[in-house]
Parts: structure tokens; C-alpha cells; sequence
């Protein structure tokens, strides 16, 4: 046989026979029958439906299927799955323009991510846009100044999404923490997600400088006013390089009104006034001198509480005729941590369990600090035969008019202590006031109890500090943090310290939980305050505002 004849195309009868010289894998053995198929090949695609299972055929006018595009044929018009889009279409989202950009944020927030409105084409820097980790980057030093600021984790990822979106940059996740910030983009499903993150080391109050990254923020979703990425990174700078609007010996003065002024609301008098307000003055002069020396926090707490609590045992060991409770409990309220109480039961009730776990913890070790120093001085004060009455709690005389100027005082020195600009310490000393106003016309003049007249005036505030903080379109913290303070429990928190110095540790539990149910009052009527005011105003979803439903606990 030639070459030529051997290359040509064997015949079938020929293919059927087997070589026994062939050695691939892929021969079929000898002796093994091989089913023959007509013509076609078998199906071997894991769709394919299995022989001996009947389907519904459709109707014979129908094409047979194939494309992409053509309807499945167990697809009934009548027995359609919600599931699949209707004829109408998916109904666009709307966000109404002069909505605050905290509220648009908040709703795109909680929108899936396929759901959210595209932004708009703007452009507000070279062309090409913004560089990704610039835009990135000034995010999360715009989001690590709001929560360095005491500013609620939901509020700080709605700044963060809104900074994002004014440079147009479209899936973004930002995700906030106690200490980590961090931001993700993704340009698109096949584009690898760009991730950067930032901690936070250091928390200051400042509410002059929180005003101004709020301003800040609201230039930049503003569509008539075009801020480059330069000129955001030039304001942030000038934010971070202000100083603070009150000097030292200010903040000092005004601890030692707040303590006074707070002597005077659980019944002291001018003599009362004076020795808290230098107690209070003493116990802040030490805690600088402490933290000079870089010692945390929690020590700082424990000796700013010992000097209130030693002009009290003073007074009752040289058997003044003085009320020495009031002077500790006026001490005490310079010092408890309202602030971080309310931001921690804020970002429990809006869902961030992790950063509220960690501010309820921080709030926890201020309060052990606090019971640290007071009890050490009440201890020896007792020891060394001190009579001081747990009893007197129940004795405060009625002052409708002095309590309510006294709680309009510790509203404007709590702004003071929080360094609010000079604008905004007007309005929160009125909604302090209306704060005592409302809890002393519902407990002394109408008897209820402590706990609920203290959430209703709670949520007064919060309702009063959303509207105007809204009106000003600025955060709401300035005008809640201090209106609070008349509300806090400081003298159910030092009669239980007393009562556990003085070995009676059931009383002082007792009154120690009714100092917690009473913090916990203020938190929740403040945050709930502040949700009526977003139910009852426009607020930028389509009339709705998204939120988690659980009612089963999973």
C-alpha cells in the first residue's frame, strides 16, 4: 500500500473493526458492545431533562426554546412568581432635594446596593475625575473627626457615603467602629474593590469643630456649590488647626457653675453652691495635672471626684449646718459621662452592636472610676465619724423658679465643657430649661415616676435638638448633650455610693439600678425624640424610611 492510500479516510466498516495495536486511553475495549445512536449525538448537558420524567409541554403555536430571551416552557402568565419584574416596571427611587443630607444618606444607607439611585454626573475636579484613594482618603478623615467628636456611628457612615457620592463614585460601603473606620469601593461586578481604612487613637470634645465638618459635608452634596477635592482638603485642614473657642481657665469656671448649679438643684443653697463649684474646680485642676502626666482616663475620673467628696465629709464632720450630700452630688455631675451614654445607647438602638457595646464599656469604666473616688473618700469619712444620712435624698425643697434658672445655668456651662460655638449655647440653655420644666411638672406637681418623667423630658430634647438641628442643618449633638444635663443622676448615683460605704450594700444596689434605669431613660427618650421628629418630617425615600424587620428576636 502507497503513502497516499494510506492517508485517505478509512470506511465505516472499516472503523468497526478494532485494532488490537491501538493503545489509547480513549479505544473501546474488545468484547465491549457499544449502544449504537441514530444520527445524532446522545445529550450529555447536566439541563438536559432525564428519560421517563414528562414535563408540561407548551402550547403548539409556541417556538421551541433555545434563546436567551424565550420564555421557559413551564412559564404560566397566570401562575407567575411575584419574584419576576412586572410589566410596570421596578418603581424609581426619589429623593427630595432640600431633604438634609444626613436623611437622603441615611435612606440610601439602608437601600441594597442594586437599589440605589446612581449619582449624579459631577465633576469637581480635573477631568477624568477625582483620583479613587484621595477621594477615599478624605472620606475617612472626615468620618474619623465625627467620631472622634462623640458623633453616632449611623450619622458618621451617612457623612462618609455622602462625601463619596459628591465626587460621583458609586458603590461605596463605608463601615464604622468604636476605633476603625473603613470604606470600600467597587466601580463595578467585575472591577476589583478598592479598601481603605483609618483608626481612631484619640477622641476629643469639640463641638465647634464637629459644626464645622458638618459644614464641610454640606458643601459637598450641595449641587449648586462645587468644592474641589483641593479646596475639601484645604478646609479639613483649617478644621483640624482651630483652636478651641474657650480657653482652659474658662472650661475650669464653667465646671465649678455646672457643679454648683447642680448643688442647687437637689436642694443646696448659696453656701452649697460655692463649696461644689470649688470642689468641682479642684477635682478638674488635678484631672489636667493627670493627664498632663499621661495617665488614662479612668485614673483622671477617680481623682476629679475625690476633692466634691471631701468638701461633703468636711462639712459634715465639722457639723455644718450644710447640706454635705448636695455638695458631692453637685461634684458629681461635672463628671458623669451623659454624652457617651446617650451615643452608646443611640448606636445599640440603630443597630451598630459593636460600637455601642464598646461606648456602654467605655461608660462603664468612667461610672467604676467616679464610684472609685467617692468611695474612697466617703469610706474614711465614715470611718472616722462623719454623719452622713443616705435619708436626705428624700428631702428637696420645692423651687419651681430658682431650679429652673439653676438647670438653665448647668445647660450653658455643659456647653462650655463641650466647646460649642457661641451660636448654639443660646438654644440649648432654653431646651435645658424646658427639660426640668417638663420633669418637675410631672413629678413633683403630677407624681409620676422619676423614670418616666425623665424619658418624656428626654425625648422633649430630642425632638427640640432634631428641629433645630435640622433648621441650621447642622449635627443635632450641640443642642441635646447639654440640654441633658439637668436630667442626669447624680444624686441617686451618690446615695448609692453611701449607702455602700456605709455597709448597706442592698439599698446601695437599689439606688445605684435606679441611677441606671434613669441613664437609660435619658438615652432612649432622646433617640426616640429624635425618630418622631424624622417620622413626622419629609425625609427623602419615597415617603419611607427603611429599617430591619425583626420581631421574633431572629
Amino acid at each position: 500500500m502507497t503513502q497516499a492510500e494510506d492517508r485517505k479516510p478509512r470506511s465505516d466498516e472499516a472503523r468497526t473493526t478494532y485494532d488490537p495495536e491501538i493503545t489509547s486511553e480513549f479505544a473501546i475495549p474488545a468484547g465491549l458492545e457499544v449502544s449504537r445512536g441514530g444520527g445524532e449525538p446522545e445529550t450529555t448537558s447536566e439541563f438536559a431533562v432525564p428519560s421517563g420524567l414528562h414535563t408540561r409541554q407548551p402550547p403548539a403555536a409556541a417556538e421551541a426554546e433555545g434563546s436567551a430571551f424565550s420564555l421557559p416552557s413551564a412559564y404560566s402568565a397566570q401562575d407567575a412568581s411575584v419574584a419576576f419584574t412586572p410589566a410596570t416596571g421596578v418603581p424609581a427611587v426619589s429623593l427630595i432635594k432640600d431633604a438634609p443630607w444626613q436623611d437622603r444618606m441615611r435612606t440610601m444607607l439602608r437601600m441594597p446596593v442594586t437599589e440605589r439611585p446612581a449619582p449624579e454626573p459631577v465633576q469637581r475636579a480635573e477631568e477624568g475625575g477625582p483620583a479613587i484613594p484621595r477621594v477615599l482618603d478624605l472620606t475617612l478623615r472626615i468620618g474619623e473627626l465625627l467620631l472622634a467628636g462623640g458623633e453616632g456611628a449611623e450619622d458618621v457612615e451617612a457623612a462618609m457615603f455622602a462625601v463619596c457620592r459628591s465626587y460621583g463614585l458609586d458603590r461605596c460601603e463605608p463601615n464604622v467602629t468604636f476605633t476603625l473606620l473603613s470604606i470600600s469601593h467597587q466601580p463595578s461586578l467585575v472591577d476589583d474593590p478598592v479598601t481603605a481604612s483609618r483608626t481612631v487613637r484619640r477622641r476629643g470634645t469639640d463641638y465647634t469643630r464637629l459644626a464645622a465638618v458638618f459644614r464641610l459635608v454640606d458643601d459637598l452634596t450641595d449641587a449648586e456649590t462645587h468644592v474641589s477635592l483641593e479646596e475639601a482638603y484645604r478646609r479639613l485642614a483649617e478644621i483640624r488647626r482651630n483652636r478651641h473657642p474657650y480657653p482652659g481657665w474658662a472650661l475650669t469656671l464653667a465646671s465649678g457653675l455646672l457643679a454648683g448649679a447642680a448643688s442647687v438643684l437637689v436642694g443646696g443653697d448659696v453656701l452649697v453652691f460655692v463649696a461644689a463649684a470649688l470642689g468641682a474646680m479642684l477635682g478638674d485642676r488635678l484631672a489636667w495635672l493627670c493627664a498632663g502626666r499621661g495617665l488614662p482616663e479612668f485614673y483622671q475620673f477617680t481623682v476629679a471626684a475625690m476633692p466634691p467628696a471631701a468638701i461633703g465629709v468636711a462639712f459634715a464632720l465639722a457639723h455644718v449646718g450644710v447640706a454635705g450630700s448636695a455638695v458631692v452630688t453637685g461634684g458629681l455631675f461635672a463628671l458623669l459621662p451623659g454624652r457617651a451614654l446617650v451615643a452608646g445607647v443611640q448606636d445599640g438602638l440603630t443597630g451598630f452592636y459593636i460600637t455601642a457595646s464598646a461606648r456602654l464599656l467605655e461608660v462603664m469604666y468612667f461610672f467604676v472610676g467616679i464610684v472609685t473616688g467617692v468611695l474612697i473618700v466617703l469610706y474614711f469619712g465614715v470611718k472616722v465619724g462623719g454623719q452622713l444620712n443616705p435619708d436626705a435624698a428624700l428631702i428637696v425643697s420645692q423651687r419651681p423658679v430658682v431650679q429652673i434658672v439653676a438647670s438653665m445655668l448647668l445647660s450653658l456651662t455643659f456647653a462650655v465643657l463641650l466647646q460649642q460655638e457661641r451660636s448654639t449655647v443660646v438654644w440649648v440653655t432654653l431646651n435645658g430649661g424646658v427639660a426640668w420644666s417638663v420633669y418637675g411638672a410631672m413629678h413633683v406637681a403630677g407624681r409620676i415616676s422619676p423614670v418616666a418623667s425623665t424619658a418624656v423630658a428626654a425625648g422633649l430634647v430630642g425632638l427640640f435638638g432634631q428641629l433645630l438641628s435640622r433648621y441650621r442643618f447642622a449635627s443635632a449633638l450641640p443642642y441635646t448633650t447639654a440640654a441633658i444635663g439637668p436630667l442626669l443622676p447624680g444624686s441617686a448615683t451618690y446615695f448609692g455610693l453611701l449607702n455602700m460605704a456605709q455597709n448597706q450594700v442592698d439599698k446601695g444596689l437599689v439606688s445605684l439600678a435606679n441611677a441606671a434605669s434613669l441613664a437609660m431613660a435619658i438615652a432612649i427618650g432622646v433617640n426616640l425624640g429624635s425618630e418622631i421628629s424624622r417620622l413626622t418630617l419629609r425625609i427623602g425615600s419615597a415617603g419611607k424610611r427603611r429599617a430591619a424587620k425583626r420581631t421574633r428576636g431572629f
